[in-house]
């Protein structure tokens, strides 16, 4: 990746952020970026596994094009409601750590995720009528030509390397795009964790998802099933099986 395209995907970010930003690059590494269709382009929805902080830091800290990220929204309400999320939702809940350390933890922790927070310039999201402000703000940046990052898998369990489900939001979010007269692309990702891979599948427009007039459920199911498949693949020996797995899916699609 050059130094331009990295220039590219930072336009959005404050200089401070940026430099602190620098500081985690020794935690998370740099992962080999596989594409099976077009790169990354501008206006789009990515949707991705979430594998706890290392696939939202890998897109934020090595992503070449400008992202705005979804975060619920008690990650974006100051310091006392994000330690509140911290220790009983994303630690216990998710993570499964005990709920004593997780506290103990996020003394320290929080402090720190809160800064990244502000920087990051998420977009909340709520499970309230409130989430008309969280479509708002999204379609305005993607008109502003930034992608739209959402990691939708249902985490009830934790997060798991075969993902059991997707809530709905970012099918919610390119049906009210597609009402403003926006056909946005969506690109389905699996960051693979242990092997430091991000697989990317070629973008598909939420047009091209809609035209066979399956319900939203069935366009969910659909894309969660090949985001595990994604997970699945193996670049060193499997190239062959995964390129017809590539072409099965377009086929599915269109």
């Amino acid at each position: 990746m050059s130094k331009k395209e990295k220039r590219v995907g930072q336009e959005n970010r404050k200089g401070w952020f940026k430099a602190f930003k620098k500081l985690l690059v020794g935690r998370y590494k740099e992962p080999e970026f596989i594409y099976l269709g077009e790169k990354f382009g501008n206006g789009g929805i990515i949707i991705s596994n979430h594998e706890g902080t290392d696939a939202p830091l890998s897109l934020e800290l090595y992503c070449d094009k400008p992202i705005r990220m979804w975060g619920a929204s008690e990650m974006n309400s100051g310091l006392i409601q994000l330690y509140k999320y911290q220790t009983k939702v994303y630690y216990h809940e998710k993570k499964h750590w005990n709920l004593f350390l997780a506290r103990l933890f996020c003394l320290i922790a929080s402090l720190l995720t809160n800064l990244f927070y502000k920087g990051l310039n998420l977009i909340s999201t709520y499970r309230d009528a409130r989430f008309a402000k969280t479509i708002k703000e999204s379609i305005a940046a993607i008109r502003n030509g930034e992608n739209i990052v959402i990691f939708p898998e249902d985490s009830t369990k934790g997060y798991l390397d075969e993902l059991e489900g997707f809530h709905p939001g970012f099918i919610m979010l390119a049906e009210f795009c597609k009402r403003r007269g926006i056909d946005v692309p969506i690109y389905v990702t699996y960051f693979k964790r242990k092997e430091l891979k991000y697989v990317i599948d070629k973008p598909v427009m939420y047009s091209e998802l809609t035209k066979k007039g399956e319900s939203r459920e069935e366009i969910i199911k659909r894309l969660l099933d090949r985001c595990n498949e994604l997970g699945k693949m193996s670049f060193e020996s499997n190239i062959t099986e995964d390129n017809a797995s590539q072409e099965k899916m377009e086929q599915s699609i269109c």
